[in-house]
């Protein structure tokens, strides 16, 4: 049986630069580009699993390096596993980057039925309330109309 992926909406890097030594730890949202020195780091997905079975964190991820022309070349394009760091083939000679975990687990859609329910009737409109009916619109009386000869009020 397929193991169930919890989809994230955050994927969380460890990044080290290998001229300070410095390592630091970075998160995007999906979909959103986060630099880091040089390289641009998307992830597309992140994946984790249920509590209950065995720990495997593994995110698609897109990294691009900014040339110092300016120029946008992409070195990576694939999956990263937080389990196996060394499998993510990030190479570059002056950064590594790679997967830590995933962060901000999505809610689970659940499964819509086969059968869509049958909607209800339509109520039947109630007839008005005796004690509240509206009352007729008055009608206005007509002008009076002035016998022949005599001029109209005004």
């Amino acid at each position: 049986m397929p193991s169930q992926k919890i989809a994230n909406a955050r994927a969380v890097f460890s990044g080290l630069d290998k001229i300070t030594g410095r390592i630091i730890s970075f998160d995007a949202a999906i979909g959103e580009t986060v630099q880091f020195g040089a390289l641009q780091v998307t992830a597309r997905v992140c994946y984790t699993r249920p509590p209950t079975e065995a720990t495997n964190t593994d995110a698609f991820i897109e990294v691009d390096e900014v040339t110092l022309q300016g120029e946008i070349k992409r070195i990576f394009t694939g999956w990263m596993f937080a389990s196996s760091p060394g499998l993510h083939a990030v190479e570059h000679p002056i950064y590594d980057v790679w997967l830590a975990d995933c962060a901000s687990p999505l809610p689970t859609r659940i499964a819509e039925p086969a059968v869509q329910p049958t909607p209800a009737a339509p109520a039947k409109p109630r007839p008005p309330s005796r004690s509240r009916q509206a009352a007729p619109p008055r009608q206005q009386p007509p002008p009076p109309v002035a016998p022949a000869g005599q001029a109209q009020p005004q």
